[in-house]
């Protein structure tokens, strides 16, 4: 393939074209099984979280406030940005209040007002932040400050309905039957139509299900992390629950992007992240060493690869890469024509196995958020 394949018009047509999936399927009786049976039935182009239909990769709008690099992008790029991603194919647009805060929901809400019926949008609930002067007060998923999150969410995001609402990290104060219980309302009010988790624990999971069925979850995964296989990847095929890998790119490592020579900014999250330090970095390239070489042996780039990888790893699995360039959202875009037989796939991950990655994904304090487990209701 060319550096830079273009999106085929067809496929462009089903991508855009699909209709949402209702509420009321989510929460319908034989979940698991009906949820199985609407990810098979999606049409090209599209995956099924649950219930709810996307494309088949999505956009992170995280950086587009403040990037990594601590850069502010220009909003009218942003905007920009987000109208040509939805034109390439992509409907799936994920956020979260504590992004800016608050700034990068009033990007996207601007930029997707022409065609909100059309795109499928996620926020997150679960940061205490101080609503005069965007301090973060920690974790949190008190009820009243869940209901108050969804509505300050909304106004932002000038919509009335949140496609797919997560909390963005569990409160281990906070029984998750109380917030699945919240949130149930919000599906009522008809303010959510799904709803989901991030970087919970396992237990955590199959409790909310039970009480509220997911549609999917959320966590770091690519090929610089796989841990999730190990727990989550697999209740979420068993329960039908899609699952949204962010980070796909490894927070820019699977680019190319960064070698022994990058130096970070002192606020730049990856500067605090033990795997990007330079006696780990070097070790760690034998990543991207592989992602390259896959790369050559398909005429493609190594981003591609590792998002096609993920794409590969089944069809409840949706990518959000992020980005704030127009030339890497269409390479990011293009990923999806990228394929592997299943004896390549099958050397591919051989060949991860017999790599190690070397050192923390997230700083301690960030580190400390997930794999926690709920309290028990009282």
């Amino acid at each position: 393939m060319s550096d830079n394949p273009q999106i085929d018009p067809v496929r462009r047509s089903l991508l855009a074209g699909a209709a949402l999936s209702t509420a009321a399927v989510a929460l319908g009786a034989g979940t698991a099984k009906a949820q199985t049976e609407q990810r098979a039935a999606s049409a090209p182009g599209r995956r099924t979280l649950g219930g709810l239909e996307v494309s088949e990769l999505g956009l992170g709008v995280q950086n587009m406030h403040r990037t990594f690099h601590t850069i502010i992008p220009d909003r009218s790029d942003m905007i920009a940005l987000i109208r040509t991603a939805f034109d390439e194919g992509i409907t799936f647009f994920d956020c979260a209040e504590v992004y800016g805060p608050y700034e990068c929901e009033r990007i996207l809400g601007e930029a997707m007002a022409p065609f909100r019926d059309q795109a499928q949008i996620t926020t997150k609930f679960g940061f205490d932040i101080d609503p005069d002067t965007g301090a973060f007060l920690g974790v949190t998923s008190d009820p009243a400050r869940i209901r108050a999150a969804v509505e300050g969410s909304l106004q932002r995001l000038g919509t009335d309905r949140i496609d797919l609402l997560y909390q963005h990290r569990v409160d281990p104060q906070v029984p998750i039957e109380d917030v699945a219980g919240v949130v149930r309302d919000l599906i009522d009010e008809g303010k959510v139509l799904h709803w989901g988790l991030s970087e919970m624990g396992p237990a955590t999971l199959r409790r909310a299900h039970e009480i509220l069925p997911v549609a999917a979850v959320q966590s770091e995964y690519s090929m610089l992390w796989r841990g999730r296989e190990a727990d989550i990847l697999p209740v979420t095929q068993e329960l039908g629950i899609g699952f949204v890998p962010f980070a796909p790119l490894g927070y820019g490592f699977l680019t190319g992007a960064i070698d022994m020579e990058t130096s970070f900014a002192p606020a730049d999250f990856r500067a605090n992240t033990s795997r990007m330090a330079p006696e780990n970095r070097a070790a760690n390239m034998a990543f991207l060493d592989l992602a390259r070489d896959w790369a050559d042996r398909k005429g493609a780039k190594p981003a591609q690869i590792a998002l096609a990888w993920l794409l590969a790893q089944g069809p409840n699995v949706v990518p959000i890469p992020g980005t704030t360039q127009m030339t890497h959202l269409r390479d990011n875009t293009a990923a999806a024509q990228v394929t592997f037989t299943e004896g390549e796939l099958t050397e591919l991950n051989a060949a991860l196995d017999a790599l190690e990655v070397r050192g923390d994904r997230a700083p301690p304090v960030v580190a400390a958020w997930s794999d926690v487990e709920a309290p028990d209701a009282g």
